[in-house]
């Protein structure tokens, strides 16, 4: 994906369409001058309706769509003739999609699978014509009902990445290198923070034709959960991640301080984090002879996977890939 084309946050307004009108009308032919009631049914108003699109990943074709609307039920006719449906108009959406109510922050519902379509603002009902309201006490009923109003709301759809593995590490770890050296992704690389400003997927090629997907996410900083740098922007995308590699470069200060403090983000950020499967890989490793490897092995935690890895030289890279797919399955 592109990266000024990454849009993962768009607000509109969500309008159903109005239920058509119930018909009064009497039966007349060349045979019959006072014949019964025949008036139909209005249609229904049409839905404001989310589809769920593979080939989609991002929310960019709805950044300028300010309003959704959907067309109004016909009212009903003659002999009984049930007018028309609205037309429902469908908005295609990546999934990983999340609807809510703008003004409450509900949750309306999440769109995970290509094809799954969830009715966003529901259209009104048609109105019943007075055929409907016929008895056998009150045979030329003259009562019809209006269509349902339409629903009309603002909407907010959130973009959280669907990905099998999730980057996380500061800026300038080394994860747009190792993003496109294991995928055909070619993301923006360059030695200063914060050249990642959105999210890079990747598709990982792994043995006997498999594959996974891989998510650059952009670096976090101490504070992040609290909005500092980028803030909590990206943090959302790591929650749809099945697995977190943790990437820290060779040359860091400390590498198992600057772990912990990427885990106290992701841990303030959502507890629940902190129950996905870890890795660490130990960026730039092409750095460091077997000497230092060794030596830094002794200070790091020693229940969590770790590796060294060269996303320049490959190192480690295949080592890495088996890892991750033992873990993913």
């Amino acid at each position: 994906m592109s990266s000024p084309n990454f849009i993962d946050y768009v607000k509109f307004n969500s309008r159903s369409g109005k239920g058509g009108a119930g018909f009064l009308h009497f039966h007349r032919d060349k045979k019959t001058a006072k014949g019964g009631p025949d008036g139909g049914d209005g249609g229904r108003g049409g839905h404001v309706i989310l589809r769920g699109n593979a080939q989609l990943w991002t929310l960019l074709h709805l950044k300028y769509r300010k309003h959704v609307i959907a067309e109004n039920g016909n009212p009903g006719e003659e002999q009984n003739r049930t007018g028309a449906d609205g037309k429902d108009e469908i908005v295609e959406v990546p999934l990983g999609t999340v609807a809510k109510l703008a003004d409450s922050e509900q949750v309306i519902c999440e769109i995970n699978e290509d094809g799954q379509e969830v009715i966003l603002t529901q259209g009104g009902r048609g109105g019943k014509g007075n055929a409907f309201f016929a008895t056998s006490t009150n045979q030329a009923p003259t009562h019809v009902q209006p269509g349902e109003a339409g629903i009309e709301e603002w909407v907010v759809l959130e973009l959280k990445l669907l990905a099998d593995v999730g980057l996380v590490g500061f800026p300038n770890a080394g994860k747009s290198t190792l993003l496109s050296s294991m995928s055909a992704a070619k993301p923006k690389i360059a030695d200063y923070p914060f050249t990642t400003l959105t999210p890079n997927l990747g598709v990982v090629a792994y043995r006997d034709n498999k594959s996974f997907v891989m998510a650059d996410i952009p670096g976090i900083i101490e504070g992040a959960a609290e909005g500092r740098g980028l803030g909590i922007r990206f943090l959302k995308h790591i929650e749809r991640n099945s697995l977190l590699l943790f990437l820290v470069p060779a040359d860091a200060k400390d590498i198992k301080k600057e772990y912990n403090i990427l885990l106290g983000e992701l841990k303030k950020y959502n507890p629940e984090l902190l129950d996905k499967k870890r890795i660490l890989a130990i960026s730039k490793s092409d750095l460091l002879d077997q000497e230092l490897k060794d030596e830094m092995m002794r200070e790091l935690p020693t229940d969590l996977p770790t590796l060294f890895i060269s996303g320049v030289s490959t190192e480690g890279l295949t080592e890495l890939k088996d890892l991750i797919w033992q873990h993913l399955h």
